[in-house]
């Protein structure tokens, strides 16, 4: 991402690297969730470059970012991430109709059976995949969002505060199927969080948005003052210039 403007964005680059975990800290209202919507095309920005492999391409919408293979998951996993009076066979196959349909025909056993593996992959916990989403718990519920973009064979995953509003059992659920996914499929995540101990737990690597920059990218385990000092708005001489 190179000199990316927005409403609420000021002039952020930053490099993502393949098959790493990059983690957006700040406080509430410091960017990290409109950056990362301008990253899926889901908001515009004002001018910018995103580059995928060195090569530019274009993310005006969300369909963009999708055929580009990267994938958002929202914060309001209800609201935007689910449709939760369906089934789970339903809301996983729902991105991925064109792989099952021919015409006006659909293949359901091949859609059940794509669902049933995908969601077994991720450790969805579920009657059957005819459950409604509804009736599942808040961390089963996040899984099924993440299983729907990875049967789109998406790349590059951005969670949004995927633990917010889920108890702390179904939290480390969340977090180390993020991390498995990471580890045995090769995706490259984006993860948003408000709280720092959480992105240092699971990133390689995090940078701190303040004020609708990145103040800074810092290793996981560096020191605890360098990540105070970033989150104050203050600069280090020894972070991470070449992704900022």
């Amino acid at each position: 991402v190179k000199n990316m403007i927005s409403k609420d964005i000021r002039d952020i680059s930053f490099v993502l690297r393949r098959g790493e975990i990059l983690g957006l800290a700040g406080l509430m209202g410091a960017g990290r969730t409109e950056l990362a919507r301008l990253i899926f095309g889901a908001d515009w920005y004002r001018s910018g470059k995103i580059y995928r492999n060195s090569r530019e391409v274009r993310i005006r919408s969300t369909s963009d970012a999708v055929a580009n293979g990267i994938s958002y998951l929202s914060e309001d996993r209800k609201g935007n991430g689910l449709a939760i009076d369906l089934s789970v066979a339903d809301n996983v196959a729902l991105p991925n109709w064109d792989e099952f349909t021919r015409g006006i025909v659909i293949n359901f056993n091949r859609m059940e059976e794509a669902v049933e593996t995908v969601t077994k992959s991720v450790s969805v916990k579920t009657p059957s995949i005819g459950q409604l989403v509804r009736n599942l718990s808040g961390g089963n519920q996040q899984k099924v969002v993440i299983a729907k973009w990875l049967l789109k064979n998406s790349e590059i995953f951005i969670f949004d505060e995927p633990t917010r509003g889920i108890d702390i059992g179904a939290k480390k659920m969340i977090l180390d199927s993020l991390m498995k996914l990471n580890k045995e499929k090769g995706v490259t995540v984006i993860i948003t969080s408000s709280e720092l101990a959480e992105l240092r737990s699971v990133c390689n690597r995090i940078a701190i948005v303040t004020e609708g920059r990145i103040a800074g990218i810092l290793r996981s385990d560096d020191k605890d003052y360098k990540f105070g000092l970033l989150m104050s708005g203050s600069k280090l001489v020894d972070a991470d210039e070449e992704a900022i």
